[in-house]
Protein backbone atom coordinates (compact mmCIF):
# COMPACT_ATOMS: atom_id res chain seq x y z
CA UNK A 1 0.00 0.00 0.00
CA UNK A 2 1.33 3.22 -1.08
CA UNK A 3 1.22 6.91 0.20
CA UNK A 4 -2.45 7.69 1.28
CA UNK A 5 -3.50 10.91 -1.27
CA UNK A 6 -4.55 12.82 1.48
CA UNK A 7 -3.20 12.23 4.73
CA UNK A 8 0.17 11.59 3.75
CA UNK A 9 1.41 8.41 5.42
CA UNK A 10 2.46 4.93 4.26
CA UNK A 11 1.67 1.69 6.27
CA UNK A 12 3.95 1.49 9.20
CA UNK A 13 4.20 5.31 9.46
CA UNK A 14 1.07 5.42 12.48
CA UNK A 15 -0.65 3.39 15.40
CA UNK A 16 -2.55 0.71 15.65
CA UNK A 17 -5.08 2.83 17.52
CA UNK A 18 -6.02 6.38 16.34
CA UNK A 19 -7.79 9.53 18.22
CA UNK A 20 -9.37 11.69 15.52
CA UNK A 21 -10.78 15.04 16.34
CA UNK A 22 -12.37 17.35 13.56
CA UNK A 23 -10.33 19.82 14.25
CA UNK A 24 -6.67 19.78 12.97
CA UNK A 25 -5.82 22.36 16.01
CA UNK A 26 -6.79 19.98 18.29
CA UNK A 27 -4.36 17.70 16.92
CA UNK A 28 -1.83 19.37 18.89
CA UNK A 29 -4.10 19.56 22.31
CA UNK A 30 -4.51 15.64 22.80
CA UNK A 31 -0.55 15.51 21.45
CA UNK A 32 -0.08 18.11 24.77
CA UNK A 33 -1.59 15.89 26.73
CA UNK A 34 0.74 12.63 25.92
CA UNK A 35 4.51 12.43 26.94
CA UNK A 36 6.06 12.51 23.78
CA UNK A 37 4.85 13.26 20.24
CA UNK A 38 6.17 14.03 16.51
CA UNK A 39 4.21 15.22 13.88
CA UNK A 40 4.14 12.47 10.67
CA UNK A 41 1.68 14.80 8.04
CA UNK A 42 -0.26 17.69 7.50
CA UNK A 43 -2.48 18.36 4.36
CA UNK A 44 -5.47 20.43 3.86
CA UNK A 45 -7.26 19.66 7.06
CA UNK A 46 -5.67 16.77 7.89
CA UNK A 47 -2.94 16.33 10.42
CA UNK A 48 -1.57 13.66 11.60
CA UNK A 49 0.63 12.93 14.94
CA UNK A 50 2.15 10.24 16.57
CA UNK A 51 2.41 10.28 20.67
CA UNK A 52 2.50 7.98 23.64
CA UNK A 53 0.26 8.25 26.75
CA UNK A 54 1.61 5.98 29.84
CA UNK A 55 3.25 3.47 27.62
CA UNK A 56 0.57 3.56 25.01
CA UNK A 57 1.59 4.27 21.56
CA UNK A 58 -1.42 6.17 19.46
CA UNK A 59 -2.10 8.33 16.30
CA UNK A 60 -3.83 11.34 16.78
CA UNK A 61 -5.70 12.55 12.88
CA UNK A 62 -7.91 14.92 12.20
CA UNK A 63 -10.82 14.47 10.07
CA UNK A 64 -12.04 18.12 9.10
CA UNK A 65 -15.71 19.05 9.49
CA UNK A 66 -18.43 16.35 8.44
CA UNK A 67 -18.86 12.95 7.06
CA UNK A 68 -17.16 13.14 3.67
CA UNK A 69 -14.16 14.31 4.84
CA UNK A 70 -14.14 12.04 8.35
CA UNK A 71 -14.87 8.92 5.79
CA UNK A 72 -11.64 9.38 3.89
CA UNK A 73 -9.77 9.98 6.92
CA UNK A 74 -10.62 6.63 8.32
CA UNK A 75 -10.39 4.97 4.85
CA UNK A 76 -7.10 5.95 4.66
CA UNK A 77 -6.30 5.19 8.14
CA UNK A 78 -7.24 1.58 7.38
CA UNK A 79 -5.22 1.22 4.63
CA UNK A 80 -2.09 1.77 6.29
CA UNK A 81 -2.85 -0.62 9.18
CA UNK A 82 -4.97 1.02 11.82
CA UNK A 83 -7.75 -1.11 13.72
CA UNK A 84 -9.27 1.05 16.33
CA UNK A 85 -10.52 4.75 15.87
CA UNK A 86 -11.88 6.86 18.65
CA UNK A 87 -13.88 10.15 17.75
CA UNK A 88 -12.77 12.99 20.48
CA UNK A 89 -15.20 15.81 19.65
CA UNK A 90 -18.25 18.41 20.15
CA UNK A 91 -21.49 18.14 20.28
CA UNK A 92 -24.65 20.21 20.39
CA UNK A 93 -27.15 18.78 22.93
CA UNK A 94 -30.94 17.60 22.16
CA UNK A 95 -31.65 17.06 25.62
CA UNK A 96 -33.25 19.56 28.15
CA UNK A 97 -31.07 18.15 30.78
CA UNK A 98 -27.89 18.09 29.54
CA UNK A 99 -25.47 20.45 29.95
CA UNK A 100 -22.53 22.48 28.41
CA UNK A 101 -19.37 20.32 29.63
CA UNK A 102 -21.26 17.23 30.08
CA UNK A 103 -19.87 14.26 28.41
CA UNK A 104 -21.71 11.68 25.57
CA UNK A 105 -20.52 8.66 24.58
CA UNK A 106 -23.00 7.48 21.54
CA UNK A 107 -24.26 4.56 21.56
CA UNK A 108 -25.28 4.93 17.74
CA UNK A 109 -25.69 7.56 15.50
CA UNK A 110 -28.87 8.87 12.86
CA UNK A 111 -27.73 9.25 9.19
CA UNK A 112 -29.11 12.59 8.78
CA UNK A 113 -26.04 12.51 6.19
CA UNK A 114 -25.26 11.62 2.64
CA UNK A 115 -22.05 10.12 2.72
CA UNK A 116 -22.41 6.81 3.98
CA UNK A 117 -25.47 6.59 1.39
CA UNK A 118 -23.07 5.91 -0.99
CA UNK A 119 -21.77 2.73 1.04
CA UNK A 120 -25.05 1.15 2.25
CA UNK A 121 -28.90 1.36 3.01
CA UNK A 122 -29.62 3.54 5.49
CA UNK A 123 -31.32 0.82 7.66
CA UNK A 124 -28.07 -0.27 8.29
CA UNK A 125 -27.08 0.73 11.51
CA UNK A 126 -24.23 3.47 12.55
CA UNK A 127 -22.96 2.10 16.43
CA UNK A 128 -19.50 2.09 17.39
CA UNK A 129 -17.80 -1.45 19.10
CA UNK A 130 -18.78 -2.42 21.89
CA UNK A 131 -15.11 -2.94 23.83
CA UNK A 132 -14.79 1.04 22.83
CA UNK A 133 -17.82 2.10 24.15
CA UNK A 134 -17.52 0.36 27.06
CA UNK A 135 -13.64 1.82 27.57
CA UNK A 136 -14.91 5.64 27.11
CA UNK A 137 -17.81 4.60 29.88
CA UNK A 138 -15.84 3.14 32.06
CA UNK A 139 -12.86 6.28 32.13
CA UNK A 140 -15.55 8.76 32.27
CA UNK A 141 -16.98 7.45 35.12
CA UNK A 142 -13.46 7.10 36.64
CA UNK A 143 -12.67 10.47 36.04
CA UNK A 144 -16.35 11.53 38.11
CA UNK A 145 -17.70 13.30 34.70
CA UNK A 146 -21.22 13.98 34.42
CA UNK A 147 -21.82 11.09 31.14
CA UNK A 148 -24.68 10.46 29.16
CA UNK A 149 -24.97 7.68 27.12
CA UNK A 150 -27.11 6.75 23.97
CA UNK A 151 -27.95 7.70 20.58
CA UNK A 152 -27.05 10.64 19.08
CA UNK A 153 -27.25 12.58 15.08
CA UNK A 154 -25.07 13.21 12.54
CA UNK A 155 -26.14 15.51 10.50
CA UNK A 156 -24.63 17.49 7.05
CA UNK A 157 -26.45 20.38 7.37
CA UNK A 158 -25.55 22.74 9.90
CA UNK A 159 -27.15 25.89 8.85
CA UNK A 160 -30.35 23.82 8.10
CA UNK A 161 -31.03 22.72 11.65
CA UNK A 162 -34.38 24.34 11.79
CA UNK A 163 -36.33 24.34 15.09
CA UNK A 164 -38.55 21.22 13.21
CA UNK A 165 -35.66 19.11 13.17
CA UNK A 166 -34.63 19.91 16.61
CA UNK A 167 -37.87 19.16 17.78
CA UNK A 168 -38.34 15.84 15.86
CA UNK A 169 -34.58 14.51 17.24
CA UNK A 170 -35.23 15.65 21.05
CA UNK A 171 -38.73 13.67 21.06
CA UNK A 172 -36.71 10.06 19.49
CA UNK A 173 -34.48 10.33 22.68
CA UNK A 174 -31.77 11.57 20.82
CA UNK A 175 -28.92 12.82 22.76
CA UNK A 176 -27.01 15.47 20.64
CA UNK A 177 -26.22 15.98 17.35
CA UNK A 178 -22.60 16.67 15.22
CA UNK A 179 -21.68 15.52 11.97
CA UNK A 180 -18.78 12.50 11.76
CA UNK A 181 -19.64 10.04 14.21
CA UNK A 182 -22.33 8.46 11.69
CA UNK A 183 -19.21 8.12 8.70
CA UNK A 184 -16.68 6.90 11.07
CA UNK A 185 -19.06 3.92 12.58
CA UNK A 186 -20.39 2.60 9.65
CA UNK A 187 -16.93 2.63 7.38
CA UNK A 188 -15.15 0.95 10.89
CA UNK A 189 -18.06 -1.55 10.70
CA UNK A 190 -17.72 -2.36 6.73
CA UNK A 191 -13.62 -2.46 7.27
CA UNK A 192 -13.45 -4.66 9.96
CA UNK A 193 -12.36 -2.12 12.39
CA UNK A 194 -13.39 -0.80 15.83
CA UNK A 195 -14.64 2.68 16.26
CA UNK A 196 -16.21 4.58 19.12
CA UNK A 197 -16.91 8.30 20.42
CA UNK A 198 -16.69 10.94 23.01
CA UNK A 199 -18.05 14.09 22.46
CA UNK A 200 -18.31 17.02 24.64
CA UNK A 201 -21.23 19.30 24.97
CA UNK A 202 -20.60 23.19 23.62
CA UNK A 203 -24.14 24.46 23.41
CA UNK A 204 -27.95 23.25 24.21
CA UNK A 205 -30.06 23.46 20.88
CA UNK A 206 -32.89 22.42 22.75
CA UNK A 207 -32.36 25.46 25.24
CA UNK A 208 -31.07 27.89 22.60
CA UNK A 209 -27.53 28.23 24.49
CA UNK A 210 -24.77 29.23 22.40
CA UNK A 211 -21.59 27.28 21.88
CA UNK A 212 -19.06 27.96 24.57
CA UNK A 213 -16.11 25.48 24.06
CA UNK A 214 -13.27 25.29 26.53
CA UNK A 215 -13.44 29.11 27.44
CA UNK A 216 -12.77 31.07 30.65
CA UNK A 217 -16.02 32.77 29.97
CA UNK A 218 -17.22 33.70 33.41
CA UNK A 219 -21.00 33.14 32.43
CA UNK A 220 -20.19 29.38 31.04
CA UNK A 221 -20.63 27.33 34.24
CA UNK A 222 -17.63 26.14 35.69
CA UNK A 223 -17.63 22.48 33.76
CA UNK A 224 -17.77 24.24 30.68
CA UNK A 225 -14.80 25.86 30.85
CA UNK A 226 -12.33 23.36 30.20
CA UNK A 227 -14.49 20.45 28.77
CA UNK A 228 -12.30 19.54 25.64
CA UNK A 229 -9.63 18.82 28.07
CA UNK A 230 -11.68 17.24 30.41
CA UNK A 231 -12.95 15.40 26.99
CA UNK A 232 -9.34 14.39 25.75
CA UNK A 233 -8.09 13.05 29.49
CA UNK A 234 -10.89 10.39 29.10
CA UNK A 235 -9.92 9.63 25.69
CA UNK A 236 -6.53 8.67 26.44
CA UNK A 237 -7.69 6.79 29.39
CA UNK A 238 -9.52 4.75 27.30
CA UNK A 239 -7.06 4.25 25.12
CA UNK A 240 -4.76 2.62 27.71
CA UNK A 241 -7.54 -0.34 28.18
CA UNK A 242 -7.93 -0.72 24.02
Amino acid sequence: MGTQPHLLIEEGAVADLALVPGDPGRVDRIADHCEESETVASNREYKVVNASYEGRELTICSTGIGCPSAAIALEELANVGVETVVRVGTTGALQSDIEIGDMIVATGAAKNEGTTKRYEDVEYPAVPDYEVLSALVDAAEANGEDIHVGPIASDDAYYAETEAYVADWEEAGLLSVEMEAAALFTLARRRGLQAGAICTVDGNLVEGTQKGTDTEDDELPEKAKNNVARAIDIALEAATTL
